[in-house]
Formats: C-alpha cells, structure tokens, sequence
C-alpha cells in the first residue's frame, strides 16, 4: 500500500534526497549533493512509502512563485515503481495543497519522457524549455485549476 507523507525526521529526508539524486542525478554523472537546492526550505514536500516495504518511492516539491502560481520541481519515482500511481498520487497531494493556498495555475519543466505523464493529468505544453545536462530536453507545462 502506498501512503503519502512529508519528510520529518533526519532519516526521512536523507531517503527523499537519496531518491532524488539516484533518479534524477546520479544517472548523468553528476555529484551527490547536486540534488538538494538552496530553497528547499521555501518549498512544500511531499514523499510516497510503500508501506510494505517501508522505502520511499517518490519524491516532489511544490514553491511558490506568487500568489496565484507554484511550479513543481525534483519530482522523482524509483524506476521500480513507475507507472504504479506514484507520481499521480504526488501530483494530486501538491496539487491539492496549491488550491488550499489559493493558487490558480501550476507550472513546471518535464523532462521530454515525462510529457506524456503530466498531459495524462491535465498539463499542457507551453513552449520547449531548456536542454538540462546538454542532453535532456524540458517543456514548460502548464495546469490551470
């Protein structure tokens, strides 16, 4: 059973961080500690546990860039568990906490193999973004509420 949460404890986000850098660092050669961002502390979290196992298996964050708008960044699922609703169930947490915060719209930059996944949810493409690592097309996308 997958349950969602946000990272408290020392442990805890040492395991988020470590997913993120393994899913979306480490695979490009890039140095551990390259995965935590110096406005980690101005960004809303949000971490899913497979409850069975006790290990995280997906990591997001939501900032805020005004008072009508948050964009989601570092969104992370382990390769074992895509395609299983994790990141569905991270989307709509964030989702849900932007609309609490009386946010009207979403933006983020998907990775060009993760288009498909947030059209599935309701996001749009806007405009190809930036080339990340010289080699990983992004697409600004877009969700309106």
């Amino acid at each position: 059973m997958l349950k969602i949460s946000i990272p408290s404890t020392s442990l805890e986000w040492d395991q988020y961080y470590n997913l993120r850098y393994t899913v979306l660092r480490e695979p490009w050669g890039q140095l551990k500690g390259s995965e935590v961002l110096k406005d980690e502390d101005q960004s809303d979290h949000a971490m899913v546990i497979d409850s069975e196992t006790n290990e995280i298996v997906g990591v997001a964050r939501m900032q805020t860039n005004s008072p009508t708008q948050g964009q989601m960044r570092c969104v992370a699922v382990s390769s074992k568990m895509q395609g299983r609703g994790v990141g569905k169930l991270l989307m709509g947490y964030l989702e849900n906490s932007a609309q609490q915060k009386g946010f009207t719209e979403i933006v983020l930059d998907a990775r060009e193999n993760a288009v498909k996944f947030y059209q599935s949810i309701g996001y749009e493409i806007l405009e190809e973004s930036y080339l990340l690592f010289g080699e990983i097309q992004h697409w600004k996308m877009r969700k309106v509420f």
